[in-house]
């Protein structure tokens, strides 16, 4: 037995009645409280009418009552307007600092068996997630307001992530969007050293020089560490000599150039390439998050996001290595991920920071109005009968997979709590 069972048990009002204390009192449950994710007891402000009594407080729940000694809560003030005691069995009576005795419930015995069953199967499940066998038994409207849910515990997550990085980057905006957005142009692969050249280059410093793209990507690259060895084309040695003179007027230490990936990567996705691709965008537009919260259509914001490289990568995609002529624009699905994974949060954190709905509101349409992601996760989803209809739906479904059924959280997943309780 788990306490999370319990809990589920409690929240869920699935005690067989008449419910009782372990003192033969009659409890009557008017609300059970509001699960409590900090510190304190389990539940807070619960009504309860314990006989003739009605209790106005909090809720603590134990699978052995003797665990309320074990974790020393009858030392505890914090635990002193605790009402009710729910536990698995009573080996010892509780009681708060002033040596009042706490009612308790022994929900052993009183409640269907059968749902402790299906929840042991659900954990000990080794299928692609716990209740795939039995979705297609929820409705469509507990699935799609499940889904909003996720959208929005994901992009609070987000939120706390970017709070870090806004204050890492002295409370300005468009430093921290900057950083969020060349991290990104790592697409996973690269992230980290996306991550370390942002840090290494302030973007005030390459705003400076956002006139003359020859000077950005020679900041860009140099800092990169790609241009520390000898050329034959003349396009890195244009690149190398500015940022020779440049590093030297800025102070500037390249990182080590062994932090890139290119293995295993198509030449699309080098790094090179989308150093070249950044460096277009912000010569173009200068201060991006302004723009990109000015901007009042989604279609404008993807063509700030969509960007060519400069001629010479039309014919290469490493230095001094010739290939096949295609020019090297930011693609579709490149320009979706950046959408969800940049400008989506980075608005949304921002319209929460300023109190602004339009701009929270402004993030999921972005997300609503592009199509979903099509990856092994949202494809066996559909094969299991959950159909993503938009980006929107296919984020909450990742972030439900990788947060919530990796885990085993059934008992916190209202999809989950449905089957427990309605499957025969």
């Amino acid at each position: 037995m788990k306490e999370i069972f319990i809990t589920y048990l409690w929240e869920n009002k699935l005690l067989q009645h008449p419910i009782k204390t372990t003192d033969n009192e009659t409890v009557e449950v008017l609300h059970p409280g509001n699960q409590n994710s900090n510190a304190g007891p389990d539940f807070l402000n619960a009504r309860i009418k314990i006989g003739q009594t009605l209790w106005a407080g909090n809720v603590e729940i134990h699978v052995n009552s003797s665990d309320w000694t074990l974790h020393n809560h009858q030392h505890d003030k914090a635990y002193d307007n605790v009402i009710l005691h729910i536990v698995y069995q009573e080996d010892k009576k509780t009681t708060t600092t002033e040596k009042r005795i706490i009612p308790t419930i022994e929900v052993k015995g009183n409640f269907d068996e059968n749902i402790l069953y299906r929840y042991n199967s659900f954990i000990d499940s080794q299928r692609w997630i716990a209740c795939e066998k039995h979705i297609e038994t929820v409705q469509r409207f507990t699935w799609l307001s499940w889904l909003d849910r996720m959208t929005a515990e994901k992009l609070e997550t987000k939120v706390d992530r970017l709070q870090q990085l806004f204050t890492n980057s002295k409370n300005d905006w468009e430093e921290t969007f900057y950083r969020r957005l060349l991290t990104n142009f790592g697409f996973k692969v690269n992230d980290a050293a996306f991550e370390q050249l942002a840090l290494s280059l302030p973007f005030h410093l390459l705003l400076r020089h956002s006139d003359k793209l020859t000077d950005m990507e020679a900041l860009l690259f140099g800092q990169a560490g790609m241009l520390g060895k000898t050329f034959n084309d003349s396009y890195p040695l244009e690149l190398q000599e500015t940022y020779y003179f440049l590093a030297k007027k800025y102070s500037l230490i390249p990182m080590n150039v062994t932090s890139w990936r290119f293995m295993r990567l198509r030449p699309g996705n080098f790094p090179t390439i989308r150093i070249a691709q950044f460096a277009s965008i912000v010569h173009k537009h200068g201060r991006l998050f302004n723009k990109i919260v000015e901007t009042e259509t989604i279609d404008s914001i993807v063509d700030i996001l969509r960007s060519s490289a400069s001629p010479y990568w039309n014919t290469h995609y490493q230095f001094d290595k010739s290939a096949e002529y295609r020019m090297k624009q930011t693609g579709e699905d490149s320009v979706h991920l950046l959408l969800i994974n940049s400008v989506v949060q980075m608005l949304f954190f921002y319209g929460r920071y300023i109190g602004k709905d339009l701009l929270t509101d402004k993030a999921l349409m972005i997300l609503e109005s592009l199509d979903a992601e099509n990856n092994h996760i949202i494809r066996k989803f559909k094969e299991i009968g959950v159909d993503a209809a938009n980006a929107l739906q296919s984020q909450a479904l990742l972030y439900l997979k990788t947060t919530y059924c990796d885990r085993k959280r059934c008992l916190e997943c209202r999809v989950g709590q449905i089957i427990l309780k309605q499957q025969d």
